[in-house]
């Protein structure tokens, strides 16, 4: 169970994260959340979706990592194999939450940053990468979390705003995606959601103007681009079955 603390230089003086990868630190997924203040690093390496939000009755970006519930094929060896990290595995055991502060007009709710004690990147035994300097300011590393924190809370009012644009348009359709990665493996994925090629190419200029005006437009490119990145997902995911192939062979 999530245990959640308002970060404090004080309290937390001596709070380490494990840099490490693997599923038993959080890694173990085949989606990950996305916002689209990431989709321009996000595309040149993963295949970005849509999916249904249960919650809000909209949709949520996603990145695909594997083929299977929980296969992550960009960890290997403790180890993450892609140049980008998506910020949802970026942030550990950090998250925005928000606090009621007094400001120039009353009570304003502020951005701050909670950490999830229970989180199994939390370090122990003095392991790990410290989040605060030995004088209290804050580590690199906690820099870098918090531009990331801070990318991803930007990221979630302007993926409402424009999935709910795309969706308005008809963009936004479902995608099943069935592959055969040899004679004995295949997977078939389904719950996703992609940019109709076709109805983007049917917009007049006055609706692709006003996805440009409202800065959609180069999101919805950014997604299909990033299909291309599909191809090499099913490269390592056949690679991996080559290789337990012939340990399985050898054994």
């Amino acid at each position: 169970m999530a245990q959640y603390e308002l970060l404090d230089n004080v309290k937390h003086k001596d709070l380490r994260v494990d840099l490490r990868f693997g599923a038993g630190l959080g890694d173990g997924s085949g989606l990950v959340p996305a916002w689209p203040t990431e989709f321009a690093e996000l595309q040149r390496e993963y295949p970005i979706f849509l999916r249904e939000d249960g919650e809000g009755g909209g949709y949520q970006a996603t990145a695909l990592l594997g083929f299977d519930r929980d296969e992550n094929l960009f960890v290997r060896d403790d180890r993450w194999s892609a140049g980008y990290l998506p910020g949802a595995l970026a942030r550990g055991p950090f998250l925005i939450g928000f606090q009621e502060q007094a400001g120039a007009a009353g009570l304003e709710r502020t951005p701050v940053i909670h950490v999830d004690m229970a989180h199994p990147r939390v370090a122990r035994d003095g392991e790990g990468v410290a989040v605060f300097l030995p004088q209290g300011g804050q580590s690199p590393y906690l820099q870098h979390v918090t531009t990331v924190l801070t990318g991803i809370n930007d990221g979630v009012e302007a993926g409402h705003a424009m999935y709910a644009a795309l969706d308005a348009l008809g963009l936004v359709q479902p995608v099943d995606i069935e592959i055969k990665f040899d004679e004995h493996h295949g997977a078939k994925l389904t719950g996703l959601h992609g940019i109709d090629r076709d109805r983007l190419a049917g917009l007049d200029a006055a609706q692709l103007h006003g996805l440009h005006r409202a800065g959609w437009l180069e999101g919805v490119y950014l997604m299909l681009s990033s299909l291309h990145n599909l191809r090499r997902l099913i490269a390592e995911k056949q690679r991996r079955l080559r290789e337990q192939a012939a340990a399985e062979a050898a054994a």
